[in-house]
């Protein structure tokens, strides 16, 4: 597959220039024009990205009609705004290059599970509509996804909610708390919030289901359209989770709500 840099002259802030040090995203399209597509984050912690999050989740999207792009988004010893520059610069260059991929520009959602579950709220709720007097066009587009999908997310980086290895890999061991407050996505939910669709099970041993829960919440009070589908049993990190009879019912439950939306073919 292609693997598109998303700053090809070096991303602000790098470290260096190995691939971990360069931002990009890799290209899983389907036939035809004006495709919905979805934005993949790999899960990992902020500290690496798990490959069967990744490939095989936008092979699943295209079996849908979605074309897909799985970001390659900085982890640590990168923290934070790297990640989230990272999936908002995604977003942006999917918009600019829509006509080139087939894209339409006004369907495009962002996935992510686990650590990629809040890099995907944080674009949901972080967003710019871009700014206008960039030089650079790219810069011009919109980063809000216009929607969002969270299997087993990090939401919240409060103590007792939070998953501490996310935490710390972004925020370090003694953060700020008005950046604990900002990277708390269910803090951050307002109207304009893009819906979304969230799956956790109710005994992650990982990350507490109350991330879920507390994020559907918020969308609720904001009135902002959600589906949350809790499963009684499952580790933490399942993805597709085709190997789990009950839990696998997710991905079904997800293209049921892509099609309820005007995602699918």
């Amino acid at each position: 597959m292609e693997t598109l840099l998303l700053w090809p002259e070096g991303a602000p802030g790098a470290l260096g220039a190995s691939g971990e040090d360069c931002p990009a995203i890799t290209p899983y399209l389907v036939e035809g024009g004006k495709n919905a597509a979805v934005i993949v984050c790999p899960g990992g912690g902020y500290g690496m990205r798990a490959d069967h999050e990744g490939g095989p989740v936008a092979e699943w999207l295209n079996t849908l009609g979605i074309s897909a792009f799985v970001l390659r988004y900085r982890v640590a010893p990168y923290g934070y705004p790297h990640a989230l520059l990272d999936a908002q610069r995604a977003l942006r260059t999917v918009r600019h290059r829509a006509d080139e991929y087939g894209i339409d520009p006004g369907r495009l959602g962002i996935l992510g599970f686990s650590a990629g579950g809040h890099l995907a709220s944080a674009a949901g709720v972080l967003f710019d509509h871009g700014n206008r007097e960039a030089a650079e066009p790219l810069e011009r587009e919109s980063s809000r996804p216009d929607l969002l999908i969270l299997c087993y997310p990090v939401i919240s980086m409060t103590e007792g909610v939070t998953h501490q290895g996310s935490k710390e890999n972004q925020l370090g061991k003694n953060p700020d708390p008005k950046l604990v407050e900002r990277l708390s996505s269910e803090l951050q939910v307002t109207a304009a919030t893009p819906p979304a669709f969230l799956w956790h099970t109710s005994d992650d041993g990982s990350v507490p289901v109350e991330n879920s829960l507390q994020f559907a919440a918020a969308l609720s009070r904001h009135h902002v359209p959600f589906d949350l589908h809790v499963y009684a049993h499952g580790k933490h990190g399942l993805g597709l989770a085709g190997e789990e009879p009950h839990t696998r019912s997710w991905t079904e439950a997800c293209a049921s709500w892509l099609a309820l939306n005007g995602y699918t073919k």
